[in-house]
């Protein structure tokens, strides 16, 4: 393989920073504009450390003391290249600094490289940087410029949504889902809610209790089913999508009815981790008859189900008497679309 395909990236931390590399030399540089670390390409014969070591002193002067190599990135550009770069993280380095001929080096603390201009893909590694991810392989594919198009983990896919603009607009920005959720991005989903009028004129709402193994409100009473909406998908199509694979319920397009658009933020910490979640939520109703033993519920999403008279449901949401993670004036849409209130 061409040493030109084969190449190294290191992230040396100090002081909570990351040095990081302004790439505004070269003219018809990859990475022109961009920030990332210090790095390159192999030498013949070279080990990935031997080049990262190479490297690292003639970008910065510096000579690396501790350093762990990270993981594996392969890099499809959609333009017929493909890179394998080895990613490393070094934390003890001696020497003085010198100028780097390929753009500006700058100590920036770890919490701003977000707001960087930095690729897509990019953030995903530093997502898991910083959840101290063991030793990975990540498959990231662009489009010819600088739109991801694909991403996968250990070989296994990872989830991209469309980035929106306040009005509900696509941006054109792809981005990985936990990116997204660390940094607050903007992001379609659906809210599919299941409802049984009765003869009385109440109405009942079917809940979902999340899985125990959800990354975020586990153990809480939600929506009847809701999801993310993949990047390029349509609400209805994902609707649809949602319901069966969480509830087993396969639903006919006509059978769900269009309430609005909910815009909710929410943020808190689950098993140590900042989450931060701003949805665009198309909300949807479906009043069909459902009986619970005929649902095929997905086991890794939903621990149980169970039906709640609404106005009870409310109450509750009110007064915080059940573990739930409902917003409130979506509910009240729910009322306001069934007439209840």
């Amino acid at each position: 393989m061409p040493m030109k395909n084969l190449s190294t990236l290191c992230y040396m931390e100090q002081d909570g920073s990351y040095l990081m590399l302004h790439r505004t030399v070269k003219k018809h540089d990859v990475n022109k504009d961009k920030w990332i670390g210090v790095g390159g390409h192999f030498e013949e014969g070279e080990s990935p450390e031997e080049c990262v070591l190479r490297e690292v002193k003639e970008e910065t002067g510096y000579t690396l003391t501790s350093w762990q190599y990270r993981g594996l990135v392969t890099f499809v550009s959609g333009d017929g290249v493909t890179e394998y770069m080895s990613l490393f993280t070094a934390d003890g380095f001696e020497g003085d600094p010198i100028p780097c001929d390929e753009g500006e080096l700058e100590w920036v603390p770890v919490e701003k490289v977000w707001k960087l201009n930095i690729w897509e893909g990019d953030k995903i590694f530093f997502r898991l940087l910083d959840e101290n991810a063991p030793f990975f392989s990540l498959k990231l594919v662009y489009d010819g410029h600088s739109g991801l198009l694909e991403a996968s983990l250990n070989g296994q896919p990872m989830e991209l949504f469309d980035v929106l603009n306040e009005d509900g607009s696509r941006s054109g920005i792809v981005r990985e889902r936990g990116v997204v959720h660390c940094e607050g991005s903007l992001h379609p989903t659906v809210h599919i809610w299941i409802v049984k009028e009765r003869e009385d004129g109440t109405c009942e709402v079917l809940l979902q209790k999340r899985s125990a193994e959800k990354d975020s409100y586990p153990g809480c009473y939600d929506i009847s089913a809701a999801g993310h909406m993949a990047a390029g998908e349509e609400a209805l199509a994902s609707a649809l999508r949602e319901t069966r694979e969480e509830l087993g319920l396969s639903v006919r397009p006509e059978e769900l009815e269009e309430v609005g658009i909910h815009k909710g933020w929410t943020e808190d910490v689950f098993r140590g981790r900042a989450f931060r979640d701003y949805e665009w939520s198309h909300v949807y109703v479906y009043r069909n008859p459902v009986e619970i033993r005929d649902l095929r519920l997905q086991e890794t999403e939903v621990e149980e189900v169970r039906w709640m008279e609404y106005h009870a449901c409310l109450r509750m949401i009110q007064e915080h008497t059940m573990q739930n993670c409902i917003y409130e004036d979506e509910f009240r849409m729910i009322g306001t679309f069934l007439k209840l209130l």
